[in-house]
């Protein structure tokens, strides 16, 4: 968690500011705007943890027991733990991190034959990390004109990348260009944004509304039935 905003000091301040900026936070932002950003982030972390605090609790209490000598709380920190042991010398490299992160996340994907599963599951992996990191991202994707050129071009290559993994299993089954058009649609942040913030959907009814929306317009072809 981060501290609070009234015991937040200004070498504290100061020290948060400069990895928010790496991270994508317009350098031009003002000290207030760094506290608020700070104690949006630590809101939700505190409440919209894929784990609970109760959860996260028994975890641990049950690994004490058990004599686990590695306790980990989440797949997220399932997920780091294994890209840090296979590559130790990037354990603090953040942009490292997050390219295995996502390499690791969009090749899962791609391990799912099925057209309409590796979407759906693309999608909710989606609508996860966007729900986790929904305080930080409204900012960011909020003043994205106002980003350095190359954090845009990170996130429109992060876009594209996940997009592109998802109309692969389709393609051929369509308009290429529409298809290509709307799963960019359905992995947008401010997609996901508009129905689950917005509109009160959960993030598997948002999953789907678009699911349902991209195979309605490239259905996936069916087997034949058994003669």
């Amino acid at each position: 968690m981060l501290p609070e905003k009234e015991h937040l000091t200004d070498d504290e301040l100061a020290a948060y500011r400069a990895r928010l900026i790496s991270n994508g936070m317009p350098e031009d932002g003002s000290a207030e705007e760094t506290r608020q950003a700070l104690l949006q982030a630590n809101a939700d972390f505190r409440d919209k943890a894929p784990a609970s605090a109760a959860q996260a609790a028994t975890i641990i209490l049950d690994g004490v027991r058990s004599g686990a000598w590695r306790i980990l709380v989440g797949e997220d920190a399932k997920m780091i733990d294994t890209m840090v042991r296979a590559n130790p010398e990037a354990a603090y490299d953040y942009d490292e991190l997050a390219k295995m992160a996502k390499d690791k996340m969009a090749g899962a994907w791609s391990q799912i034959a099925d057209p309409a599963a590796r979407l759906r599951a693309g999608l909710t992996d989606l609508c996860r990390s966007y729900r986790a990191g929904a305080g930080m991202l409204t900012h960011i994707y909020r003043d994205f004109a106002a980003l350095p050129e190359a954090h845009q071009q990170a996130l429109r290559d992060g876009d594209t990348y996940f997009r592109d993994i998802l109309t692969a299993a389709l393609s051929g089954a369509g308009d290429e260009h529409r298809l290509r058009a709307v799963i960019g649609h359905a992995t947008s942040f401010w997609t996901w944004h508009s129905l689950c913030l917005d509109q009160g959907l959960s993030d598997t009814e948002a999953v789907d509304a678009m699911t349902g929306m991209v195979l309605a317009i490239t259905p996936v072809p069916q087997a034949d039935p058994a003669r």
